[in-house]
């Protein structure tokens, strides 16, 4: 741990230095258990390889914001790195660049389904005729300029709401405040995906609520919650959802 910043400096800027670390750096999992490079691959080849045979490792830059995430991964027979280095952005996409069939996905990018893609199709509760009434009721709740509404097909015990934001956009963000990137980047705005899980019992509830004020009451819960999740959920959006709560379960 104390010198990983160093040796992650070298094998940036030194291509004989990143040659012969790739012997000896360590990646360290969130159980805080440490591999080679090569151990690591051999560990999570198999179980989290996609449809397309590309192994992808989960990672987390940091184990109690992403904690229901990782548990959620974990559950499922994943493993999950811990890359909170300051470097780790650029470290990701060098190791991009030279593991074969290898990709980084943080642990939030997606719904686990889609990080890794195993080809599986999840019949879905809600027809598209259902989602399309759904959505523009949602998008009332969350500012579009900011959300986009995605409804995805996933297990009933996942969460009713998951936020996510896109890997490439947020690692070429994070890569360019460290130095170096795709200088626009810094200039967008912020965009978030979230993901409506359709087969979810509290989205089909939504949908049967007669009363347009008890459905988005049951929306605007539903999507704080994903907020919450998120750290997202501040200041006077954080007051209303304490109000709201305390509404609900009297």
């Amino acid at each position: 741990e104390d010198i990983k910043v160093f040796i992650e400096y070298g094998m940036l800027s030194d291509d004989k230095f990143d040659e012969k670390a790739k012997k000896f750096a360590l990646l360290k999992n969130t159980e805080d258990k440490f591999f080679t490079l090569d151990e690591y691959k051999e560990k999570v080849g198999e179980t989290q390889k996609d449809k397309n045979d590309k192994i992808v490792y989960l990672y987390t830059n940091d184990k109690e914001e992403h904690h229901s995430l990782i548990q959620n991964a974990t559950e499922k027979g994943y493993d999950v790195l811990l890359l909170d280095s300051p470097l780790a952005p650029h470290l990701i996409s060098k190791l991009e660049q030279s593991l074969e069939n290898v990709s980084f996905a943080r642990i939030d990018a997606d719904t686990i389904e889609k990080l890794i893609d195993k080809g599986e199709e999840v019949p879905s509760k809600l027809t598209k005729e259902e989602e399309e009434k759904l959505k523009p009721i949602i998008e009332e709740v969350i500012p579009k300029e900011k959300f986009m509404v995605d409804f995805q097909s996933l297990s009933e015990t996942d969460s009713p709401m998951q936020i996510t934001e896109a890997e490439f956009m947020r690692r070429m963000k994070e890569q360019q405040a460290l130095g170096g990137g795709m200088g626009f980047m810094g200039s967008m705005p912020e965009m978030y995906n979230l993901v409506v899980n359709s087969n979810h019992p509290l989205i089909s509830k939504i949908l049967e609520t007669k009363t347009e004020k008890k459905k988005k009451q049951l929306i605007e819960q539903a999507t704080d919650l994903a907020m919450l999740a998120k750290g997202m959920l501040t200041g006077e959006k954080l007051t209303k959802f304490l109000k709201r709560s305390i509404e609900i379960i009297k």
